[in-house]
């Protein structure tokens, strides 16, 4: 394998400037999420991937299912490549195009794609348009070698990581668009990803009666109802420390109330409060349980007062991602060959976010995350001003993907 593997470097690296521009390409066409108007950048994509020599398939999302889950538009692609007479396993490569709004901060513009000392900056340049020229580029690498390969590797570029992935990877797996017996997902970090966070989002809506302010004896006042319902929420906070996960690079739960709106005026008793929190689950954690724990925890918090009613409604689960059997099959020769293109031992570890690599295991498909990711996604400030990506670990990266596909495609 190291004399393939050596092939496969000087291909990539013949290429590297050429998956800069086409990463860049990429971050130039704004795709945030939400609003989540995302078909023009699946256009553009499967515009710039058509130019590399693919056939894709594009599969846009019927605008129903796209409101449903909060987007305006959306478009699948797939690429499918077989080699040999297609008998090998089919391993899909997945990354989403999707990406948060920029927010403030940037000390460049979030869309140029422009370069300093070797690190693009951009949004979405790591989290995860960089995959997007990972596994292209690793693929055109597989084209290129002179190899006795067999099997399939399909490309999955889908556009609702950042609004749950059910229209997105869920669609092509339930669908039957594709039926992967292996897949690699996008990455942030040095380590092969065997685990990751699941995630919880409520929304509490707390209602009560409004009254004058002069006379607020004659309301029932859902801020302060709401009040109650906060403190409890941060005692349990205080509690999730305790609760460790043996999972390397995940350490505990955590609990986070980011929005909160209601009232009428200054002079007005609040009649309705609305709260949504953020629960991650860690993966030792069983989902139903937490969402029941946390349900009973808010109704018993405003039981007896009176005039107050409080309706909970679940606005995302996302269960936590874990290693299924024959993932091993994965885990070994990407470690393997990370170890040897990085210059040091790469195991495996955790990671505290969620992404769409759980919808895959969900479908029973072993799953790692592996791509041009930093160490940390600290490190790469995703999701923060001044997203990074140093463009050496992309072409380390595809490296490494290549040549684990080269493995794997030969038995």
């Amino acid at each position: 394998m190291t004399d393939q593997r050596a092939t496969l470097t000087a291909y990539i690296d013949s290429q590297h400037a050429a998956q800069a521009a086409f990463l860049a390409a990429l971050v130039r066409v704004p795709s945030d999420n939400p609003p989540g108007d995302c078909a023009p950048h699946g256009e553009a994509a499967a515009t710039l991937l058509e130019a590399l020599g693919f056939t894709v398939e594009r599969h846009p999302v019927p605008a129903e299912l796209c409101a449903a889950n909060g987007m305006i538009s959306a478009t699948n692609l797939v690429i499918r490549r077989s080699f040999g007479d297609g008998s090998g396993p089919v391993i899909a490569l997945n990354a989403h195009g999707d990406v948060v709004a920029p927010g403030e901060g940037w000390s460049v513009d979030p869309y140029g794609a422009v370069v300093q000392d070797g690190v693009m900056y951009g949004r979405g340049v790591a989290v995860s348009k960089s995959d997007f020229a990972t596994y292209a580029y690793a693929l055109k690498a597989l084209e290129a070698l002179e190899a006795p390969l067999n099997g399939t590797v399909e490309l999955h570029f889908t556009y609702d990581e950042e609004a749950g992935g059910a229209i997105g990877p869920a669609l092509l797996l339930e669908g039957g668009i594709s039926r992967p017996d292996f897949a690699i997902s996008a990455g942030f970090a040095y380590s092969v990803v065997t685990a990751h966070n699941g995630c919880l989002h409520l929304e509490v809506t707390v209602t009560g009666k409004s009254a004058h302010a002069a006379r607020p004896d004659t309301g029932h006042d859902a801020l302060e109802a709401a009040t109650t319902i906060l403190t409890t929420l941060y005692g349990l906070r205080a509690g999730l420390t305790q609760t460790l996960s043996a999972v390397p690079g995940i350490t505990h739960p955590t609990l986070v109330v980011g929005l909160i709106e209601g009232g009428i005026n200054t002079n007005v008793v609040p009649d309705k409060v609305k709260l949504r929190l953020d629960r991650r689950l860690i993966p030792e954690e069983h989902p139903g349980e937490v969402e029941a724990a946390l349900r009973l925890a808010i109704e018993d918090a405003v039981d007896g007062l009176p005039g107050i009613e409080v309706e909970i409604r679940r606005i995302l689960l996302a269960t936590p991602f874990g290693p299924l059997p024959g993932v091993e099959r994965l885990v070994e020769p990407l470690t393997r060959h990370a170890s040897a293109v990085m210059g040091e031992a790469i195991g495996t570890g955790g990671l505290q976010i969620y992404t769409d690599a759980r919808l895959y295991t969900a479908a029973g498909v072993p799953t790692v995350l592996y791509g041009a990711g930093p160490r940390s996604i600290l490190e790469a400030n995703g999701h923060r001003a001044d997203e990074k990506l140093v463009l050496e670990d992309l072409r380390k990266a595809t490296i490494v993907v290549a040549a684990t596909l080269a493995e794997m495609l030969q038995g």
